[in-house]
């Protein structure tokens, strides 16, 4: 589908970007103030909230995230004792992460925050909107992720 414009307003990465950051930025803003945590922190927290025990090379390929901004999050929520890391007895070069009880107690007041604003956003398209926007969020997935094993 062409570009009929050469407006930025009128790109459709850019659009998708901005909105991503102001849903991410009115998340995070409840649970930077109150716990702390940046958007790195919290997405890291999240998946482990989620998936359980990950390498950080999980987490890279979870959330998108570049290998930098993973490892310096983890760091962070090991230092505050969210975080445990444990030997990965598959690979000794890398490590699993877990959250610690506390991490698991701060999770657990985090979610229902963030959930509460999500739905307080998403109140303003349909239902039905919000599965097709599911569906063409997945297909667009699907297909960066095609053109990227393209390229390897």
């Amino acid at each position: 589908m062409p570009m009929n414009s050469t407006r930025l307003a009128d790109f459709m990465p850019y659009r998708m970007a901005i909105t991503s950051n102001a849903v991410s930025g009115l998340i995070a803003g409840e649970y930077r103030s109150e716990f702390g945590l940046k958007i790195p922190e919290w997405r890291i927290m999240a998946v482990l909230g989620d998936a359980g025990s990950l390498t950080q090379r999980d987490l890279v390929q979870a959330t998108l995230m570049d290998k930098v901004a993973v490892n310096r999050a983890c760091k962070v929520l090991e230092e505050r004792g969210f975080v445990h890391r444990s030997p990965n007895e598959h690979d000794g070069r890398s490590h699993h992460l877990e959250l610690t009880t506390s991490g698991r107690d701060l999770h657990g007041k985090i979610w229902p925050q963030a959930v509460e604003t999500y739905e307080k956003i998403f109140s303003a398209i349909t239902p039905r909107e919000l599965e097709k926007l599911r569906a063409i969020l997945d297909k667009l997935l699907k297909a960066a992720r095609a053109i990227e094993g393209d390229d390897k």
